[in-house]
């Protein structure tokens, strides 16, 4: 997901992945202009999935 949709949806995507993934946290989800990677990091160690399948999973909830 680019940047810019990320940024736009986030608020959204936030709720969906706290609702679909309990064991995320809202401390997991903050979101900071230009620190988009270190959240897909973020993701991608909670979630257990690669770039590729963060990817994917936020394109469907957004």
């Amino acid at each position: 997901m680019e940047t810019k949709q990320l940024k736009d949806k986030w608020p959204e995507l936030r709720d969906k992945l706290l609702e679909t993934y309990p064991q995320l946290s809202a401390n997991d989800l903050v979101y900071e202009i230009g620190q988009e990677a270190e959240l897909l990091k973020r993701l991608q160690e909670k979630l257990g999935k690669n770039r590729k399948e963060i990817d994917y999973v936020l394109s469907l909830m957004g």
